[in-house]
């Protein structure tokens, strides 16, 4: 079975684990999708992620985190660019999230970045999702 947008189908089964209450959940592996649990680990929607090797095709394993009282760290997972209509942005022009309470993943030339650290290298680049 071929998958066309590996990006939707990690943010999709992120979003199900968490309506579940589930504390894991494994995803098919790819760079890019690796990137994009690499900057919510790095701001702080999840608690970890790994990468599985498998005989056919690695896989991730995600951490999701919640709070103190067992709230959702994550309230929204929105894909932006998808296969169909790809969204590009400067970094002037980058979409603010809740006012900067929330990020943007962003694909740019220097690797999966989040908004803030896209603002502030001054690169822009194709807007994965929007985190909050």
């Amino acid at each position: 079975m071929s998958l066309s947008d590996p990006i939707a189908d990690l943010l999709t089964r992120i979003r199900n684990a968490l309506r579940a209450r589930h504390t894991i959940v494994n995803a098919r592996a790819s760079g890019i999708c690796e990137g994009v649990c690499r900057v919510l680990k790095d701001e702080g929607y999840i608690e970890d992620y790994k990468r599985i090797p498998d005989v056919k095709q690695d896989f991730l394993r995600v951490y999701l985190k919640y709070g103190r009282n067992g709230e959702d760290v994550i309230t929204d997972l929105k894909r932006i660019s998808r296969p169909g209509r790809r969204v590009y942005c400067g970094s002037k022009d980058l979409p603010k999230v809740l006012n900067g309470l929330g990020i943007s993943v962003v694909s740019t030339s220097s690797g999966v970045l989040s908004d803030r650290q896209c603002r502030q290298k001054s690169v822009g680049g194709e807007v994965l999702c929007t985190v909050s």
